[in-house]
């Protein structure tokens, strides 16, 4: 297994804030901060699910290692709290998308 990978740092940083801000595209901070409109559990669930799978399919296609792993994962979070999401969003969220990336795959 490779500690770093074969993509740059910076590649990975861009990945990952992509990622944030598609998800932002699709459930605006404002949403999660109690706004008037709602969103439903279902529908969040869905634009997480296919976060985390693009996440997968990146980790997959580059052969991220551990440190890379972690990288991607930490810059998604701080782009998430860059962005104005709640401390509870972000944890959950993030927490999510490092099971996602860090579980092997058969």
């Amino acid at each position: 297994m490779s500690l770093f990978g074969s993509v740059s740092s910076k590649a990975v940083d861009e990945f990952a804030k992509s990622l944030a801000q598609e998800i932002a595209k699709r459930y605006p901070p404002a949403l999660d901060k109690g706004g008037e409109r709602k969103l439903s559990q279902k529908r969040l669930t869905a634009i997480l699910e296919d976060t985390y799978n693009k996440a997968v399919g990146f980790t997959n296609e580059h052969r991220l290692g551990v440190y890379k792993k972690a990288r991607l994962g930490n810059t998604f979070r701080w782009e998430l709290e860059e962005l104005g999401y709640s401390k509870k969003f972000i944890e959950t969220t993030t927490e999510g998308f490092v099971v996602y990336i860090t579980r092997k795959t058969t």
